[in-house]
C-alpha cells in the first residue's frame, strides 16, 4: 500500500455531492463527521487534485449545495487490499461519521477498492443553498473541481451564473 499526503497547490474549489440515503452531509455540519473518504477502483476527483485551505462545497444528491468547509489535510491511499480497507475504516470510522457497528458493511462496500482519499475538513458552516451546473462534468460525477467558481454555480432560478458570495 503507498500512501501520499498531498499538501501544495494552488487553490481549488471542490463540489462534493453525498448519498442522501447515507446521511453523512448532516454529520458534517454538526462536526460529527470531520473527514470526507472517496473510495475508488481507479483515481477519479479529486485524486491528486485537493490540497490544503481548499474550499469544499457539500450536497446531498438532488439537494442544492448547502455547506462549505476548508481542507485542513489531505492523505491518499493507493494499492490497497481488503485487509488494508479495514485497517483504514477501523482507524478513520469515527471522524468519517461510520458508527462502529457499522465497520462491517462498508467494509464489504469497499473491500475491492483500490484507491482511498480522506479529506480532512475544518470549519464546517451552512450557507444560503444554491444550485449547480454539471454539464461537463458527467450525469454520474460525484465530485466536481474547478479553478472558477462560475463554471458551475448557477442563481436559484437556475439560469445566471453567478460569483461566489
Amino acid at each position: 500500500m503507498k500512501l501520499t499526503k498531498v499538501d501544495q497547490g494552488m487553490k481549488k474549489i471542490h463540489i462534493a455531492i453525498m448519498r442522501k440515503s447515507w446521511g453523512l452531509a448532516r454529520k458534517i455540519l454538526s462536526g460529527e463527521k470531520t473527514i470526507e473518504s472517496r473510495w475508488y477502483m481507479n483515481r477519479y476527483q479529486p485524486w491528486g487534485n485537493i490540497n490544503r485551505g481548499d474550499v469544499v462545497y457539500f450536497k446531498d444528491s438532488g439537494e442544492p449545495v448547502r455547506i462549505q468547509t476548508t481542507v485542513d489535510k489531505v492523505i491518499q491511499f493507493e494499492n490497497l487490499t481488503p485487509q488494508k480497507v479495514g485497517e483504514i475504516l477501523n482507524h478513520y470510522a469515527k471522524a468519517v461519521g461510520i458508527n462502529r457497528g457499522n465497520i462491517a458493511s462498508y467494509l464489504e462496500k469497499f473491500k475491492n477498492k483500490k484507491y482511498c482519499l480522506l479529506v480532512f475538513l475544518s470549519h464546517p458552516k451552512q450557507i444560503e443553498p444554491f444550485e449547480i451546473d454539471k454539464s461537463g462534468f458527467g450525469a454520474m460525477a460525484a465530485w466536481l473541481t474547478v479553478d472558477n467558481f462560475d463554471k458551475v454555480k448557477v442563481s436559484a432560478t437556475g439560469s445566471n451564473p453567478v460569483g461566489i458570495f
